[in-house]
């Protein structure tokens, strides 16, 4: 039994609790004159502090991937983390990193590859230890496995920490804004695919996927700003498979995304692409950066339309941006570096290579690193002041 004593002292308690909790949540331009604010400069710090983006190209395992992500293991559960280990170090040193997780997962065992992907959900747990934020989950796989697909994904990248965007369980979830913090700045990171692959959406579920509508993308973005985004990057599965320069759609709606303004103030800060399998170029339009296509990050060996093994399905770029606060009062967050690293998935290994770390090494490698870089800056990227890094 409780008695008065112990009520009175809980109550005291809580009070001092509420009370300390009030001082540590207090803006400190609501303190006392003269009050000492060890904090302001700390604070000051963050809020003029650039922050640093990565984002990198499609997640695709077919069979053999699932097969080497089993022998990773061991030959028990699956393990994609050494898989990806070579790119960790670019990944893990940004303040937010973007995947693409373009296929869903299955359950029980049941994992399958091309043409219907269910991939195992030991996936989310590597890209979390690789150290991505989020993902884009809207693609033209989405549909895959139905909504069962979606949940599992999206359930097993919440089991993991990483975000997502693109795909959903709930019209709640549908209508809400994927947020990320990098020190004062708050990003949005919205995702949007072309199609998927003629799977109707679910009955009852229109909201499941997000397909690309400009109207709806540039409403989508003015929404996340009136939530308090800095910054806006929009995923988007476009383009045509295999083809390096970016066709009509993409030039047309990139154009149409990176002009729109409210309030003299862009709408849209960053444009990501994914889907083309190939490298494509990155090109800023409109004082706007945009990725054609980053590439497939992880696949197993491509064939392409006319029945071919194309190397370039192997070969990709990962994105990383430099953005410093704004000038003034509703300025935007300015790209200040932009960088591309080349990587490259090396099937008869089945690990991603970072082509300009020190253990990349041989002529082959030189010929893929320059292959890359010259689609990259195909579109004038380099006057602009794009760079190839480590």
């Amino acid at each position: 039994m409780t008695t008065y004593t112990q009520r009175a002292t809980a109550a005291f308690l809580l009070l001092l609790m509420a009370g300390f909790t009030a001082c540590q949540t207090q803006d400190p331009s609501a303190r006392a004159p003269g009050s000492a604010t060890p904090s302001a400069p700390a604070a000051l710090a963050e809020r003029d502090r650039p922050f640093t983006l990565v984002a990198s190209g499609d997640v695709l395992p077919h069979d053999s991937i699932i097969r080497q992500a089993r022998a990773d293991a061991g030959g028990t559960g699956y393990d994609f983390r050494p898989m990806l280990a070579g790119v960790t170090p670019v990944v893990s040193q940004a303040d937010v990193a973007i995947c693409h997780m373009e296929t869903v997962y299955g359950t029980d065992g049941q994992y399958t590859g091309y043409p219907l992907f269910r991939s195992p959900p030991e996936v989310a747990e590597a890209l979390a230890a690789t150290g991505y934020d989020t993902c884009s989950t809207a693609s033209n796989h989405t549909l895959d496995a139905g909504a069962a697909g979606i949940h599992r994904t999206l359930d097993a990248l919440d089991r993991a920490g990483v975000q997502h965007s693109g795909s959903a369980r709930t019209a709640g979830e549908a209508a809400g804004t994927t947020m990320l913090r990098a020190g004062s700045a708050q990003i949005a990171h919205l995702s949007y695919t072309y199609g998927t692959n003629g799977i109707p959406l679910p009955e009852g579920r229109p909201w499941a996927v997000n397909l690309i509508d400009a109207d709806r993308i540039l409403a989508d973005a003015r929404a996340a700003r009136g939530k308090g985004a800095d910054v806006v990057v929009v995923s988007v599965h476009w383009g045509s498979e295999w083809q390096e320069a970016p066709d009509a759609q993409q030039l047309d709606l990139g154009s149409r995304l990176t002009a729109a303004r409210t309030g003299g103030r862009p709408d849209i800060d960053l444009v990501l692409g994914t889907h083309a399998h190939v490298p494509q170029a990155y090109e800023k339009v409109n004082g706007t950066w945009i990725v054609y296509g980053m590439g497939d990050q992880i696949a197993g060996a491509m064939v392409n339309h006319q029945g071919a093994h194309d190397p370039r399905g192997n070969e990709s770029s990962i994105a990383r941006f430099t953005f410093s606060p704004p000038a003034h009062e509703g300025a935007r967050w300015e790209v200040t570096k932009a960088e591309f690293v080349p990587q490259w998935f090396d099937v008869g290994t089945n690990r991603v290579v970072n082509l300009n770390s020190a253990l990349a090494q041989g002529a082959d490698v030189g010929a893929v690193r320059d292959r890359i870089r010259e689609v990259v800056l195909s579109r004038g990227a380099a006057q602009d002041g794009l760079v190839m890094a480590e």
